[in-house]
């Protein structure tokens, strides 16, 4: 079918700034009219008025744990349904591409679900599943987080301690792992020629050791500020990495950030986006509670209680996940950071697709990229979700 689509009267996120212009999709792609225009001259088959709508690309997620009751990591026995079931709420936040993300888990969890959450093309029944991001085991238990201690592992054995504890790595896209723990840097260059992107993260490293971890091919810190030592003046810790001049020129450090309200303080905000605008990368980290009411819940293998919004450890006062919205933590952020609103789109836009090297074709407007877009009003509320051209969401509906 050789669809063509218009969109008039809206303003585009474009070449990082908002434009005004007519928007061409055809056959899920976002095209240059000029061609239509000159060499086809051929009208639209399809003309949408977007009342001065803002057209931007879909918010990618590369950390979710879960939502709407479903888990990532406990739901051993329907992980496809519980996948698919996230995936279409997830239109709803205008995101149209997300990692699932595992928390530490037993080996035999990651050898059941790893093989099942497979890569998958978005559309009406949900976002894009991009791959999986495994977060842990291989962690510091000094800053564990809320992941259960019983099940985090050492690299004793390098690389081949990290297949067999995943088993399966085809659908794995991110490791998050300390870089402070022995044989750390031969396991993220053996995962880079993989193809597969690594994090450092839940460690207790110091800036040395985190620069090695780039050096050997690490471009990630996970949920900057949280499960990491605190800045120093004298040693700043992983956090370090966002000014650090040891970094070779042709790597940029992303570094995903929770912008709930409740993890960051918005000082913290404004820090990070201020000495590293570039690599800021907007993560929800949210859990099975997300879209549910308040009260106990699962959590990988633990159970965790939403109090006043927050999530905790059962019976502690330890976060360990969130319950926000992509679409909330955006505003959040351009709020928080008091940045500009290209500036907090493109941290849920474009630089996760940098950080996934997927930039040109998605998070962006650019001719030839996936028609993956959400129609948004002056206040970033959600007007509608779009993927591969076909609207997915309407909040009219």
């Amino acid at each position: 079918m050789n669809l063509l689509i218009q969109f008039s009267n809206c303003k585009l996120l474009r070449n990082h700034e908002i434009i005004i212009d007519d928007f061409w999709v055809r056959n899920g792609v976002i095209i240059d009219p000029e061609k239509i225009f000159y060499d086809e001259q051929i009208q639209a088959n399809v003309r949408i008025d977007c009342e001065g709508a803002l057209i931007v690309p879909g918010y990618i997620e590369l950390q979710i744990n879960g939502g709407y009751g479903v888990d990532f990591s406990y739901n051993v026995d329907n992980v496809e349904e519980g996948v698919n079931k996230v995936a279409k709420e997830l239109l709803s936040h205008g995101v149209t591409s997300f990692c699932p993300t595992l928390v530490t888990s037993p080996v035999n969890s990651y050898h059941k679900i790893l093989p099942r959450i497979k890569k998958q093309k978005g559309g009406i029944h949900g976002a894009s599943v991009l791959g999986v991001h495994v977060e842990g085991p291989f962690i510091n238990p000094v800053k564990k987080g809320a992941h259960q201690e019983l099940h985090i592992r050492k690299l004793d054995n390098g690389f081949q301690t990290l297949l067999d504890v995943y088993g399966d790595l085809s659908n794995v896209c991110y490791v998050t792992l300390a870089p402070e723990l022995d044989n750390a840097c031969e396991v993220v260059r053996e995962l880079c020629k993989r193809n597969i992107k690594v994090s450092v993260g839940h460690s207790a490293a110091d800036l040395k050791q985190g620069e090695d971890a780039v050096k050997s091919g690490a471009s990630f810190i996970t949920h900057l500020f949280n499960a990491m030592l605190p800045f120093h003046h004298r040693d700043p810790g992983l956090v370090g990495l966002l000014a650090s001049d040891q970094i070779p020129s042709s790597t940029t450090v992303h570094f995903g950030i929770i912008a709930d309200g409740i993890h960051t303080h918005p000082a913290a905000l404004r820090i990070a986006h201020r000495t590293h605008p570039e690599g800021l990368v907007l993560v929800t980290d949210a859990i099975s509670a997300l879209g549910l009411t308040e009260g106990i819940h699962r959590l990988g293998q633990a159970d965790i209680e939403i109090k006043s919004g927050r999530a905790y450890i059962a019976n502690t006062n330890t976060l360990c996940g969130s319950t926000a919205k992509m679409s909330e933590c955006v505003k959040f952020f351009k709020k928080a950071a008091d940045c500009s609103i290209v500036e907090a789109l493109e941290a849920a836009t474009l630089h996760p697709a940098r950080a996934l090297g997927i930039e040109s074709k998605k998070g962006t407007l650019d001719f030839g990229a996936d028609a993956d877009f959400l129609i948004l009003n002056d206040h970033l509320d959600i007007i509608s979700t779009w993927i591969a051209g076909e609207c997915v969401y309407n909040v009219k509906n």
